[in-house]
């Protein structure tokens, strides 16, 4: 039986800027007051799952169980066909200590150019959201956004792995987008729209 959230204070379980900006733009219209675990000072527990739902349970249980709130975490990556769906669940780990998407980025054309000229350019961002309360219980959702890859990366919009990514359909990558336009069709909206159905 699905959860249903009330209004009021939610803690998003992260401490990426982007994805918390994203995350709290996408709750505007439910009522919600989002703080975020970077704020209330919480750790970042390790992410030890090998899927994406499981990294994003994780981090929704740990913020939930610290803070006595409900919370909400996010598990996103981009997977490239040609890497084996990788970087995947190690998207921000490919962009080391620092997070430096440029060199992540760049980690990802160098394993392209080495697949060979022939190497397919598809990928896809895959989102895992798990709303977790202090009591244990936790509800997931996974969404996806289909695309392929360019070079060299485009747009100062977005974070991560956005300027090397066009959503399929489209001419100009996510990071070139008005952030309205990503909104309505990334892997996040996807995933938040399930989220939103079951629980508000």
């Amino acid at each position: 039986m699905t959860r249903k959230l009330s209004p009021g204070r939610l803690v998003i379980a992260s401490h990426n800027a982007g994805k918390v900006r994203e995350i709290t733009e996408l709750l505007g219209p439910y009522g919600m007051e989002p703080v975020s675990a970077g704020a209330l000072g919480l750790p970042e527990p390790e992410e030890t799952g090998t899927t994406f739902i499981a990294n994003a349970e994780l981090k929704a249980l740990a913020s939930a169980t610290a803070s006595g709130l409900p919370a909400l975490a996010d598990d996103s990556g981009l997977c490239v066909s040609a890497l084996g769906g990788d970087p995947g669940i190690y998207s921000a780990r490919w962009a080391g200590e620092t997070k430096d998407f440029s060199l992540a980025m760049a980690k990802i054309q160098e394993a392209l150019v080495a697949a060979g000229p022939d190497a397919p350019r598809d990928a896809h961002f895959i989102c895992a959201l798990s709303l977790a309360w202090p009591d244990g219980h936790v509800e997931s959702f996974e969404g996806r956004v289909d695309g392929s890859l360019v070079w060299p990366p485009r747009g100062d919009k977005g974070f991560g792995y956005d300027p090397i990514f066009v959503p399929q359909g489209h001419a100009i990558t996510f990071a070139e987008m008005d952030p309205a336009a990503k909104h309505a069709m990334s892997h996040r909206a996807d995933a938040f729209r399930q989220l939103v159905a079951a629980v508000f």
